[in-house]
């Protein structure tokens, strides 16, 4: 059996999802909404039930004659792609046949215009494993998360630079709250903005305000905002993601004025415990820029002493004859992008 489930069938869509013992936040269809009026794709959550195995994907479908290398020159509604919604996904599996549960999801795909799907794997999960015979995994850098079984784990994880930093943040009078109502949202898409001009930022990564309207309205239970006050003034702040015991760093911006003060440390220590006193298990930090290990990473690294888990991703074509078309229809792309067709033209 498989089932397609789109946001218009949300309390469905979640029924399944909370029905999956590890499931995360990324799969709910209150996240992928509004990324859905971000503009990248339609989302969708795939359903497969056999006598074997069990499992859900969460997809966003995209109609490649939208993107602007081919606008105008494909029809729409004939050449299809998927991806993992922002942040991570794929599929959720229960059971161990999975030959079946696969053969469905790919018979499914190929009656329905899908050229190639990329999948980026929770790290915290490891559902990379059972999908290694489907995808062709590639392991890339590693990722960071905060062990929340106490207040004392969390602290001794840290590195003692960090405490210190985090020390001189509380001496320095630094506020810590956290809520979710219109204005902070407002206020956070400033300092976040803000962050993004100073890291010369792709246009991708600027959200406007429907974006932050989604997230306050269809996540009410699962997403708020943690920022840091100087004498009245909100200096840092991050969008903090939970469900199912565990919490996800998603967006974060500082003013770079008040940096000396390592607000977004004592933020993040500050968020950390509040997981802890709330019953949640993990804190997840995320890596560096394009899974590097940069100065994002050292900073996330600081948090956490423990061994690490690795980003994974995994790509698949499932109609290589349209592919290669669409791929004969760039000029010659010589990069690792996936799928080729939809490589930046300055790559």
């Amino acid at each position: 059996m498989l089932t397609v489930y789109t946001t218009a069938q949300s309390e469905q869509w979640d029924g399944v999802v909370r029905s999956f013992k590890d499931h995360d936040i990324y799969w709910l269809s209150g996240y992928v909404k509004a990324f859905q009026l971000h503009g990248d794709g339609e989302p969708l959550l795939f359903f497969v039930e056999t006598e074997g195995a069990r499992g859900i994907n969460v997809v966003m479908k995209r109609d490649v004659a939208q993107s602007p290398y081919f606008a105008g020159r494909i029809p729409e509604g004939e050449y299809f792609d998927f991806t993992t919604p922002y942040g991570y996904g794929c599929w959720l599996i229960e059971g161990d046949d999975t030959g079946e549960l696969f053969r469905l999801y790919e018979d499914w795909l190929k009656k329905n215009g899908i050229v190639s799907e990329f999948v980026r794997f929770h790290p915290m999960l490891k559902n990379h494993i059972p999908c290694e015979g489907f995808y062709d995994v590639i392991r890339l850098g590693e990722v960071v998360h905060l062990d929340l079984s106490s207040p004392e784990a969390i602290w001794n994880n840290m590195s003692s630079k960090n405490r210190n930093v985090i020390r001189k943040a509380v001496k320095n009078d630094v506020q810590i709250y956290n809520g979710r109502f219109p204005a902070i949202y407002e206020r956070f898409r400033a300092i976040y903005d803000g962050t993004m001009d100073r890291d010369n930022a792709e246009k991708y990564y600027y959200f406007d305000a429907p974006f932050y309207r989604s997230v306050l309205d269809d996540l009410p239970l699962n997403a708020q905002v943690f920022w840091a006050e100087k004498d009245g003034e909100i200096i840092a702040a991050s969008i903090i993601l939970a469900a199912n015991g565990r919490l996800n760093y998603h967006l974060s911006g500082s003013l770079r004025e008040y940096s000396s003060l390592a607000a977004t440390n004592l933020l993040l220590y500050r968020a950390a415990l509040w997981g802890c006193e709330h019953g949640f298990s993990t804190f997840y930090l995320g890596g560096g820029v394009g899974s590097e290990e940069d100065s994002l990473f050292k900073f996330k690294r600081a948090f956490y002493k423990g061994e690490l888990n690795r980003y994974c991703i995994g790509r698949r074509i499932f109609d290589q004859e349209k592919y290669d078309a669409l791929v004969g229809m760039r000029p010659p792309i010589d990069s690792g992008f996936f799928p080729k067709y939809r490589a930046p033209a300055d790559e």
